[in-house]
């Protein structure tokens, strides 16, 4: 077999054979190795990727001339000081834009294929009043804006992911089940794509907590670890869940709708029309009605109602010593350890990532729900799950929307050989 197909499929898969095809995969191919790869010189991806050097070699050519990859200083191996020149993913005048709607705000997050940040923001924003119509119109809005401002850094997005709260089916880019925001067979992808006008790029649309998943499994805490939970802390909670490296999606991609676990048939009715889901005991409307009885928590008035600034709040008053807050975090952290000792006991993970207002409460929070979960997994020792706090803030699901256009575009690289043509926002 020639080298040049040694690639890393399936057993029992065909191998591409028209030369277009041969290319974009080797080219996908080396792109991917140095994304995951610090600097490497052209012998060293040879040598892992089992292409003949003259191929690497070739490759490499067209991706520095693209400027998807550049050279870094030289170093010099060996005896005798043989020089090499080790290689690094650039890409820096190539975007990647990723959004979050939720029910009180829209994030934004705009990267290069390199992974320098060139826009972050988040924005209060009532994503219920006026329907899914309204929601759209700001949606395109604010992207259109991210894109001015990502090209005033000298990069132009070559696609646009988008994170929602929902059950997505997402090779077509269709919300069929919003409960919180009471969305229900919206085609997301393809009305977002028809509001951009002249940006004509690529629309994908996942689930937020799947994709803040692959932000956590790519760059967060616990970075690598195959077996990983990720648990959204918002209005409603959703989960992103690795099994061996990879993002589980289920029979139709429905996976991780971990807030909807029934777990006090009894308790209070949940957005989803059902009562006693695991969202209605740790979601933040749920610490907040306990833990500041005056000030219910009102999604609906988005200028009141950023989460952020409600765990800011509650995380002062615990450091005050607020005995009903304090009281109010334990029983959201005991509820928090209960659901985590079943997702632990079904998926065995060894980390479970806690983000939003459960990150921002880490300190007060996580050591119940630590001890709720080793009272009760018993899926191996105790002791070898535990929760941890994210570290990359709100912004955790608009962050892995640009990671999976970047992922996109590195197996697709033909894509962005030649990038969409420069947008003036009006």
């Amino acid at each position: 077999m020639n080298q040049d197909h040694n690639l890393p499929y399936a057993a029992g898969t065909a191998l591409p054979t028209s030369s277009p095809m041969v290319r974009q995969t080797n080219l996908s191919l080396v792109l991917r190795h140095l994304r995951d790869n610090a600097c490497q010189s052209r012998a060293d991806i040879a040598e892992v990727t089992g292409l003949h050097r003259a191929t690497v070699s070739n490759l490499v050519s067209q991706l520095v001339d693209r400027r998807l990859v550049q050279e870094v200083d030289t170093e010099h191996v060996g005896a005798i000081g043989r020089p090499r020149r080790p290689l690094a993913l650039h890409g820096a005048h190539i975007g990647a834009l990723g959004l979050e709607i939720n029910v009180d705000h829209i994030s934004v997050h705009g990267s290069d294929l390199g992974g320098r940040v060139l826009v972050e923001r988040r924005v209060g924003f009532d994503a219920i009043a006026g329907g899914p119509d309204r929601a759209l119109r700001v949606l395109g809005r604010t992207a259109l804006e991210a894109v001015e401002a990502m090209e005033r850094a000298e990069a132009v997005p070559a696609g646009l992911g988008v994170a929602v709260p929902g059950l997505v089916d997402v090779a077509r880019g269709v919300v069929t089940f919003a409960p919180n925001l009471g969305w229900r067979d919206l085609p997301l992808a393809e009305r977002l794509s028809a509001s951009l006008g002249p940006w004509s790029v690529p629309v994908a649309v996942d689930n937020d907590a799947n994709l803040a998943a692959v932000a956590e499994h790519t760059s967060g805490v616990a970075a690598g670890t195959p077996h990983l939970v990720y648990l959204t802390g918002d209005v409603g909670v959703g989960g992103g869940i690795f099994v061996d490296g990879k993002l589980l999606r289920g029979a139709d991609g429905f996976s991780g709708e971990v807030g909807h676990l029934p777990v006090d048939p009894g308790g209070a009715r949940c957005g989803c029309g059902r009562h006693g889901c695991w969202e209605t005991k740790v979601g933040l409307a749920a610490l907040v009605r306990t833990a500041m009885p005056d000030r219910a928590y009102q999604p609906a008035e988005p200028s009141t109602s950023d989460p952020e600034e409600y765990a800011t709040e509650i995380a002062r008053g615990l450091a005050a010593g607020d005995h009903r807050m304090m009281d109010a975090v334990a029983r959201v952290g005991r509820w928090l350890g209960l659901g985590g000792s079943i997702l632990a006991n079904l998926f065995n993970p060894r980390v479970i990532v806690v983000g939003g207002y459960f990150a921002t409460l880490a300190e007060w929070l996580l050591p119940h729900a630590q001890a709720e979960l080793e009272r009760l997994v018993v899926a191996g020792s105790a002791n070898q799950c535990r929760f941890v706090a994210s570290d990359l803030g709100f912004g955790a699901a608009s962050r892995g929307a640009a990671s999976m256009v970047v992922n996109r575009l590195i197996d697709h690289p033909t894509m962005i050989m030649d990038p969409p043509p420069r947008l003036s926002v009006i």
